[in-house]
């Protein structure tokens, strides 16, 4: 039985759970994760949610009409119904959507003479990363005003060895010429499958972005496949 209570991870949105006993699940609890949409035919409403916490969800009841992309990024909100299946390695619940939004999700992008303006060298903030289903996630802060904003993820163009590791990645963000009035949060996950390489069963690597004050932020990690 599921007894994980999650945080909030949606900011301004104010979900809360109750505790769950062995009797069953309360229709008045709710959960919040982030996940991968599977479309393959499984679950009532057509598609499956494998969360970030490795559980898979499986939708059967919606209070409205549910459109989402084969493979897309999403944050749900979800009520459990039920167990599925339950062992020591799998979770699975049948669920009720309660909402359930698209998250950003993009590819590595290599730096080259042709993009390196475009993808732009503003001042971006890191509040939390993590790593889930071959995606690197970031919670961003940053200043706008009504223009688009644009996140990527670069690296040099090159082939990946093992020698040549930790793989630099840059954070990159082009306010596209906006004003620095309101704060605003962002989600953006980046697939980082493009960092497999023949022979290795894993990548190191090391991300740095630059913040408002001019510091750099830095960190590592290892992405195995």
């Amino acid at each position: 039985m599921k007894k994980l209570i999650l945080l909030l991870l949606f900011s301004p949105l104010l979900f809360f759970t109750g505790c769950l006993d062995d009797e069953g699940y309360s229709l008045s609890d709710a959960w919040v994760d982030f996940g991968i949409v599977d479309k393959s035919g499984q679950g009532n409403l057509g598609f499956t949610v494998k969360t970030d916490h490795n559980e898979v969800l499986y939708p059967v009841a919606s209070e409205y009409p549910l459109d989402v992309e084969d493979q897309s990024r999403v944050w749900i909100n979800y009520t459990i119904l039920g167990e599925k299946s339950i062992n020591s390695s799998t979770a699975q619940y049948y669920i009720k959507v309660n909402s359930i939004r698209k998250i950003l999700k993009k590819g590595i992008l290599d730096i080259t003479e042709q993009n390196k303006d475009s993808i732009g060298n503003d001042p971006i903030l890191v509040v939390d990363h993590w790593l889930a289903n071959n995606l690197l996630n970031f919670k961003l802060k940053y200043f706008g005003d009504n223009e688009v904003h644009y996140i990527n993820l670069v690296k040099k163009p090159g082939l990946i060895t093992a020698a040549g590791q930790p793989v630099e990645l840059e954070l990159r963000h082009n306010r596209n010429g906006d004003n620095d009035r309101f704060p605003f949060a962002a989600y953006v996950s980046f697939d980082l499958s493009a960092l497999k390489t023949a022979g290795l069963d894993s990548v190191r690597y090391k991300v740095s972005a630059t913040d408002y004050d001019g510091d750099m932020l830095s960190f590592t990690g290892v992405y195995k496949w």
